[in-house]
């Protein structure tokens, strides 16, 4: 029995709606398994890792720790501390981790300790806190009074005050490391074409800023990890190690300047890591 052709108009669109139907169904069998594959892998990310830097520095001294982190797959963010005040710093930090989704270990180096000790506490995201080279201040304690607990600190004598005008309209000082002293002071095992840069472009930080008290520190409740260089001429190794024991940290030790975080980069991140592997 013949059956009748169909106009060529016809059987064109029926070709069309064939084609779509197929398209349909292709799309939707890559879709379903992408999507599954993307809520597993969600649900066992890894935490966001966030470096909060010191006074005399700024986020480019993370640089070779965050393409460590980066390359293991860890989310990063490299915060700009506002080296302005302590309590100020903290709230802006605050912000900062309010921001994120999913659990946070959180680095701190040198004043940045403090920064961290006090934004942490009440966040509920941040479930390891990792000092390098840092303060780990108790309640009502500065910097400036805890890098002269025990001696070796010689900052004070490679300091610059330059007078400035605080956000509130006050009068204060900012506190710069003199550019020859640099070196030195900060980073004697950096090359020196590298610490030319870091002299002139370091971050002043206010003087009320490193001698304002304390919060209640988080180190109190939240894990720590702690790296203590022992070439450090800003905060002395020993007082690292006093305020380590003290807030029960796990510890490692490092022959290293104050600017670890540049001359050695690979032992931080790997402290950093053994902090993150902790958090579920």
């Amino acid at each position: 029995m013949n059956r009748p052709s169909l106009p060529r108009r016809t059987r064109g669109r029926l070709s069309l709606l064939a084609t779509a139907g197929v398209a349909v169904a292709l799309l939707a069998s890559s879709v379903a398994p992408a999507s599954a594959g993307k809520g597993s892998s969600s649900s066992g990310r890894k935490p966001t890792v966030v470096l909060v830097h010191g006074a005399f520095a700024d986020s480019s001294s993370w640089n070779g720790v965050v393409k460590e982190l980066r390359r293991e797959g860890y989310p990063v963010v490299a915060a700009a501390n506002p080296l302005r005040g302590l309590g100020s710093d903290a709230a802006y930090l605050k912000g900062v981790l309010a921001g994120i989704d999913g659990p946070v270990v959180l680095a701190g180096h040198s004043y940045g300790g403090s920064v961290i000790s006090d934004a942490a506490l009440g966040a509920e995201n941040v479930k390891a806190l990792v000092y390098i080279a840092a303060f780990l201040p108790d309640k009502g304690e500065s910097a400036v009074e805890l890098s002269g607990k025990f001696p070796g600190s010689t900052l004070g004598e490679a300091l610059r005050p330059v007078p400035t005008t605080l956000p509130d309209g006050t009068q204060g000082t900012d506190l710069y490391i003199e550019q020859a002293k640099f070196h030195h002071q900060f980073a004697a095992d950096v090359p020196r074409s590298t610490t030319d840069v870091m002299a002139v472009t370091q971050r002043p930080v206010t003087s009320a800023a490193l001698e304002e008290g304390a919060s209640e520190p988080a180190w109190k409740t939240i894990p720590s990890w702690v790296l203590v260089p022992t070439e450090d001429l800003n905060i002395p190794p020993k007082v690292q190690v006093f305020m380590a024991e003290r807030a029960h940290a796990h510890t490692t030790e490092v022959r290293a300047s104050h600017a670890v975080s540049v001359s050695r980069p690979h032992e931080v991140s790997r402290i950093i890591e053994q902090a993150a592997r902790t958090v579920r």
